[in-house]
C-alpha cells in the first residue's frame, strides 16, 4: 500500500509530527514568516494526498480540484472560514477543524493591546531604542487610564469575551457585554458581566473588545456609525475576525479623532493592512496572534493529527466540518 503523503503549509509542532511520520511522508513548507501563495499551494495540492493547512491559507475550489486523488483537508482553525467547504463536500473531502483551545491565548492578547495602545507601550519601546529618555515624569508620552475604566464586549458571551471580562475585572473595570443572545441573570451576576444595548455600549465603554464570530451579520458591524457613537477617548480592540470592522472608515475615524485608538491583532483583508494604518502612533498591530502561544499550538497541532490518524485508520475524525463526505466512502 503507497505511504500517505501529507503537505503542511508552514511549520508545526515537533511532537505532532513524530505521532504521523512513521505512517506518512511528509512534506513541509519550511518558511514560517509567509503564507504559501495561491500557486504554490496549488502546486503543493498536486503532490499530496492530505493537506495539512493553518488559519491563514486560503482553500479554495481551485486548490481543491488540483489534484482530483486529494483525499482530506486537515485544518488548524477553530472555524474553516478560509476553506470552501462545499466544494469540498461536493468534490467528497472530508474537511477537519479544531475544537475551541484558544480562549486564554486570544484573551491574553487581546488585553495586551489593551495596556499597549492606551499606555503607548510601543512608543515607549521605539523611543528608549532611539536613545531617548525624556524622564520618569516627563509628559511626553501620556496615555489613558485603564484601571477603574469601563469595557465593553461586543460578543461578549462568548468564551473569550467572558475570559477579557475577567481580566479586564482584575483591572477594576466595569464590563459591559452586548451579544443577539442574553446570559442569564445568574450567568451575568456569576461573571460580574453588565448587559447594555449596542448603541449605550458604545457610547459608554472607554475599550470596544470585539469578540463576534464571522458572519454577513458582524461584517463590517464597526463602521462608521458605529465610530461616532463612540467616546473621543476610547479605543477598539480586535482580537475577532478582521472583517468585523470596516478598515477604511476605522482609518477616517482615528484621523478625524472620532476615536482615540486601536489594537488590532485581524485584519480586514490579510495579509494586507489598510496602508494609514502603518504610520499611525495610536494604532498597534500585531499579525494575528491570539493563538501563538507555545503550548497552545501544540496542543492544536495535535488535534489535527488526532483527525489524520482517525481518517488513517477508516473511523471518523472527532472534528469534521462535513460528516456526510465520510459517510459517503
Amino acid at each position: 500500500m503507497t505511504t500517505p503523503r501529507i503537505f503542511i503549509t508552514q511549520p508545526v509542532a515537533q511532537s505532532a509530527l513524530d505521532r504521523i511520520r512513521t505512517r506518512t511522508d511528509i512534506t513541509m513548507h519550511a518558511d514560517s514568516s509567509k503564507i504559501l501563495t495561491k500557486d504554490a499551494l496549488i502546486e503543493a495540492v498536486r503532490n499530496t494526498d492530505i493537506l495539512y493547512c493553518l488559519l491563514h491559507d486560503t482553500v479554495d475550489r481551485d486548490v481543491l480540484i488540483a489534484n482530483p486523488q486529494l483525499r482530506a483537508v486537515a485544518s488548524q482553525s477553530i472555524t474553516p472560514d478560509r476553506i470552501d467547504v462545499e466544494a469540498a463536500t461536493e468534490l467528497g473531502i472530508p474537511v477537519t477543524v479544531v475544537p475551541a483551545v484558544v480562549t486564554d491565548a486570544t484573551a491574553d492578547i487581546a488585553f495586551a493591546l489593551v495596556l499597549s495602545v492606551a499606555r503607548r507601550i510601543l512608543e515607549g519601546d521605539k523611543l528608549v531604542r532611539s536613545g531617548g529618555f525624556p524622564g520618569a515624569q516627563s509628559a511626553h508620552l501620556l496615555g489613558a487610564d485603564v484601571s477603574g475604566k469601563t469595557i465593553g464586549l461586543i460578543g461578549g458571551k462568548g468564551r473569550i469575551g467572558q475570559a477579557v471580562g475577567r481580566r479586564a475585572q482584575g483591572f477594576d473595570m466595569r464590563v459591559l457585554y452586548w451579544g443577539p443572545r442574553r446570559l442569564t441573570k445568574d450567568e451575568e451576576q456569576a461573571a460580574n458581566l453588565e448587559y447594555m444595548d449596542f448603541d449605550d455600549l458604545l457610547a459608554a465603554s472607554d475599550f470596544i473588545s470585539l469578540h463576534a464570530a464571522m458572519s454577513p451579520e458582524t461584517h463590517h458591524s464597526m463602521s462608521t456609525r458605529e465610530f461616532k457613537l463612540m467616546k473621543s477617548t476610547a479605543f477598539i480592540i480586535n482580537t475577532a475576525r478582521g472583517p468585523v470592522i470596516d478598515e477604511k472608515a476605522l482609518v477616517i475615524a482615528l484621523q478625524t479623532g472620532e476615536i482615540a485608538g486601536a489594537g488590532l491583532d485581524v485584519f480586514e483583508n490579510e495579509p494586507d493592512v489598510e496602508s494609514p494604518l502603518l504610520t499611525m502612533k495610536n494604532v498597534v498591530l500585531t499579525p494575528h496572534l491570539g493563538s501563538a502561544a507555545h503550548d497552545v499550538r501544540e496542543g492544536m497541532a495535535h488535534r489535527v493529527v488526532d483527525n489524520i490518524v482517525a481518517f488513517l485508520d477508516g473511523t471518523s475524525p472527532p472534528n469534521c466540518a462535513n460528516p456526510q463526505v465520510l459517510s459517503d466512502k
